[in-house]
């Protein structure tokens, strides 16, 4: 196991890296067995918060708006792990958010990891659950407030200390870093030529559009032209 390691947690507005945001990063640093650096980033997904992320996270549209632009906030975590591997619960899930923006800015992202998901699936046959909800209440792992970045980040650290405390030295392979495999495809930016055509969708069949033009991809832009389209159809010549 390397003495540095950095354990990451991100809130999204979806599940899929490909079309839904980051809303928050978290990430605590540990060297030596100790927490050494947190990290804390709200980001702002120029786009309205869907009601069960709120209700999930408590994280309001309001709150949100003031965050950062996540290409500062991607490039500050990097910054954040530069040199160290992740360790996360179920941190594929996490990394490919990570990634496929970086993707998306022109850059690369390529980290090698430890998931927590994967060695309480190995080691704790007993526990009911393996989501890191229900292994913080069957360890006693405490928190303040769930589904929020940085509190999860040092649930999950807990977790990982709890694990190699009782099983690395039995079976050290298990907590090796491996390289995190997620494949990504750069999304450019929506056209001139999409976004007023989406723009004049909205106006002609009175939608309020719940994203930022100027932050679509043109994947996205085609998307929801496509959904609008379906539903509304085109404008009368």
């Amino acid at each position: 196991m390397p003495e540095c390691y950095v354990v990451v947690d991100l809130e999204m507005t979806g599940l899929r890296a490909r079309t839904d945001r980051i809303l928050e990063i978290g990430g605590v640093k540990v060297e030596k067995g100790r927490e050494n650096r947190t990290f804390h980033r709200m980001v702002n997904p120029r786009m309205e918060l869907p009601e069960e992320i709120t209700l999930l996270t408590g994280i309001t549209g309001e709150m949100a708006r003031e965050g950062c632009e996540t290409e500062e906030a991607v490039k500050a975590f990097q910054e954040f792990a530069e040199g160290a591997p992740l360790v996360g619960h179920n941190i594929l899930f996490d990394y490919s958010f990570l990634k496929q923006h970086i993707a998306n800015s022109g850059g690369t992202f390529e980290k090698e990891g430890i998931d927590t998901l994967k060695l309480a699936r190995k080691f704790l046959p007993e526990a009911e659950k393996k989501t890191l909800d229900y292994l913080c209440e069957f360890l006693q792992i405490p928190r303040s407030r769930n589904h929020r970045a940085l509190e999860d980040a040092k649930a999950t650290a807990e977790l990982f200390r709890y694990l190699q405390e009782r099983f690395e030295a039995q079976e050290p392979e298990s907590f090796r870093p491996r390289p995190l495999l997620y494949k990504v495809k750069k999304q450019g930016p929506a056209s001139s030529r999409q976004k007023k055509h989406l723009e004049e969708l909205a106006r002609w069949h009175n939608i309020k559009l719940q994203v930022e033009l100027d932050s679509l991809t043109r994947n996205e832009a085609s998307r929801i032209t496509d959904r609008i389209l379906a539903a509304y159809g085109k404008i009368p010549e």
